[in-house]
């Protein structure tokens, strides 16, 4: 029975001896078994390649490797460290178990202050653990590894496609290289996708409208409808709270019990438009159109429009019996012919608002501002104590 010595390629250390027997590819078992490696051929102290398990002989030394060529172990880079303590001297690393060989001034001198600089700028003084082939361990992802070294090699930050540039991140911080950290936000903040604020359509909503049950509320809240024509939807109950109605098309639309608080209606036609027991809590209306609206609720529900900028609106013909607009700015407005029976109006801005022809019957007026009002043509005589306080 033979018995031979079996060394990693390139390695002098932690050789194994073993009894050879069998065919070539029964010893390379062995080798892969012993030494930790996938072991795929054979080579004896001088470099041959060993083809034929005939040719080893008793005591010999060989060395194994993963497909590498031959490296003779007289020229282990270590043994050159030992001989001259330099710090452009070469070493492997072991990251994840992917190999990466480069000199200790490229860890070193890029970044003096990281991780790595302090673990390889003195020798053994961080206590670095090493595998079967010399390398030293580093329990870290490779593929994230891998732009890091690069850039302490050129100073240029590149990632290959495909990499996820958050983990090239995390790796930076690891290592502590600081320059590299604020390249790779810039990199990452670059690399989002753009917010999409573009408007939804009629087309979309639609689609929205049609996929929701009717029983179910339809939140739209703060979403960006500037421009679309949504004329003669059926709408109610939805929640546009602060959402972008402005320049909107809702002429004829039913928006019974909707919600538009803090929604921006600027410039937007609801002509026609449906508006029983309406939230508009401090929307901004400014120079929309609600002519012929209907904001009367037979059952009694009151839309509420406190607070409201309704500044140059036009609401002619609307009806509004016991609508709230306390607070709401009504300035230059026109409310000609409205029916404004029990309407709150306390506090109300109506400079310069034209109420010709309005039924005000019981309307609270207490504490409004009627400023160059008109109040020509009244269906009913506006009683002092309704706009006294």
């Amino acid at each position: 029975m033979r018995r031979v010595t079996l060394f990693v390629n390139g390695s002098p250390r932690n050789g194994k001896v073993v009894a050879v027997y069998g065919t070539l590819s029964d010893l390379l078992s062995v080798a892969s078994s012993k030494l930790g490696i996938k072991a795929t051929s054979v080579y004896n102290g001088k470099g041959g390649l060993i083809d034929d398990i005939a040719l080893i002989r008793d005591d010999d030394v060989l060395f194994v490797c993963e497909g590498e060529p031959f490296i003779d172990p007289q020229t282990d880079v270590r043994s050159h460290e030992e001989l001259t303590g330099s710090h452009t001297d070469w070493l492997t690393l072991n990251v994840g178990g992917r190999y990466f060989t480069t000199t200790r001034s490229t860890l070193v001198n890029k970044e003096p202050d990281s991780m790595l600089a302090h673990m390889f700028k003195d020798k053994d003084a961080w206590g670095n653990k090493q595998d079967h082939r010399g390398a030293f361990l580093i329990d870290r992802s490779p593929e994230y590894f891998e732009p890091i070294l690069n850039y302490l090699r050129h100073g240029q930050l590149i990632v290959n496609d495909g990499i996820n540039l958050l983990g090239v991140l995390e790796e930076a911080r690891f290592f502590g290289i600081d320059s590299l950290i604020e390249h790779l936000e810039i990199a990452i903040k670059n690399s989002q996708p753009a917010e999409d604020h573009s408007p939804i359509s009629r087309k979309e909503f639609v689609r929205f409208l049609l996929a929701t049950p009717t029983k179910s509320e339809l939140r739209c809240q703060g979403l960006n409808f500037s421009g679309a024509d949504l004329s003669r939807l059926d709408l109610r109950y939805i929640n546009f709270k602060m959402a972008n109605l402005s320049r909107c098309n809702l002429a004829h639309a039913n928006l019974c019990c909707a919600n538009l608080e803090r929604a921006d209606l600027s410039g937007s036609v609801l002509d026609c438009a449906n508006l029983q027991g309406v939230k508009m809590l401090c929307s901004n209306a400014e120079g929309a159109s609600l002519k012929g609206c209907n904001f009367e609720d037979p059952s009694g529900l009151k839309a509420n429009l406190e607070g409201a900028n309704l500044k140059g609106v036009d609401m002619e013909g609307s009806q509004m019996t016991g609508i709230n607009l306390r607070v709401a700015t009504l300035k230059n407005a026109k409310l000609k012919n409205c029916n404004l029976r029990g309407a709150t109006l306390a506090g109300t801005d109506l400079e310069n608002c034209d109420l010709s022809g309005c039924d005000l019957q019981e309307a609270n007026l207490r504490g409004s501002n009627v400023k160059g009002a008109i109040f020509e043509e009244m269906l009913t005589p506006l009683h002092m104590s309704q706009s006294v306080r």
